[in-house]
């Protein structure tokens, strides 16, 4: 079975890498760094930067939901470096004494946002808005795997709406699909980061913003994966995602500074 899921793995993973390869001349090294969804748009810019600035070394990422990229590395995905869209997915891996510990660090923050299609016909003017007839679908990550859909869980349950919307939600893989949805209109609305709403601001609006205290905070720690064949590069890379020009690259792509 171990194998089985294996193999499963690694047709995911590797063929994303392969494409990475193609058209790119001989490097001296690269790092594998899988990735929260929500930081592709940050994370391609910040592993360029560090290309640039490092000569003859290559990042390749593999992004998707935290919990998906945490069950690939326990799988024996050759990660170097995990960034993860919560604390959880991250001790999970710790708990199974998978990352360096000494290199884990909490490096940016995010809001929690409600979406609504830029062109819909109705408004939302507060979360308990989402019980009322006209709003027939509601997309949120799949809260077993996606942090997205956790912290979208939270909000639905502080505002005493977890049963009232049930029959409502449709489950996406990660917050991007999420925003997918919202941006095709095949949901009315849907709970992504305001850093994903406003990569696609001329065809989602947002409608309303969840409170601090309606869900845990949004955090996203980083750390290198023990065993990683480059550990070193890797730390530098976290070093990097760190420093102020790292957190101005965080902050362009609208992420919250800790």
């Amino acid at each position: 079975m171990i194998k089985k899921v294996f193999a499963v793995i690694l047709i995911s993973i590797f063929p994303l890498l392969l494409m990475a390869r193609e058209g790119i001349g001989q490097t001296d090294k690269e790092i594998i760094v899988s990735a929260a969804i929500s930081l592709t748009n940050a994370f391609e810019e910040m592993g360029k930067t560090f290309q640039e600035k490092q000569k003859n070394v290559r990042v390749l990422f593999n992004f998707g939901g935290s919990g998906d990229l945490s069950r690939q590395i326990i799988g024996g995905a050759p990660v170097d470096v995990f960034a993860s869209a919560s604390p959880k997915d991250m001790d999970d891996l710790d708990k199974m004494n998978m990352i360096m510990k000494d290199t884990r660090t909490d490096f940016a923050g995010n809001r929690v946002v409600l979406v609504v299609p830029a062109n819909t016909a109705f408004h939302l003017n507060s979360f308990n808005d989402l019980k009322r007839g006209d709003v027939k679908r509601i997309a949120i990550g799949n809260p077993k795997t996606v942090p997205a859909g956790r912290y979208a869980e939270e909000v639905l349950k502080y505002f005493n709406l977890a049963e009232a919307v049930k029959d409502k939600l449709i489950f996406a893989e990660n917050v991007r699909q999420v925003l997918d949805y919202v941006v095709r209109g095949e949901v009315d609305a849907g709970m992504v980061y305001s850093t994903d709403a406003a990569i696609k601001a001329d065809r989602v609006k947002v409608a309303i913003e969840a409170s601090e205290q309606s869900h845990k905070p949004v955090v996203y720690p980083i750390a290198v994966i023990k065993g990683s064949k480059e550990e070193i590069l890797g730390k530098e890379f976290i070093s990097f995602v760190v420093s102020q020009e790292g957190k101005q690259i965080m902050k362009k792509y609208g992420f919250k500074p800790l």
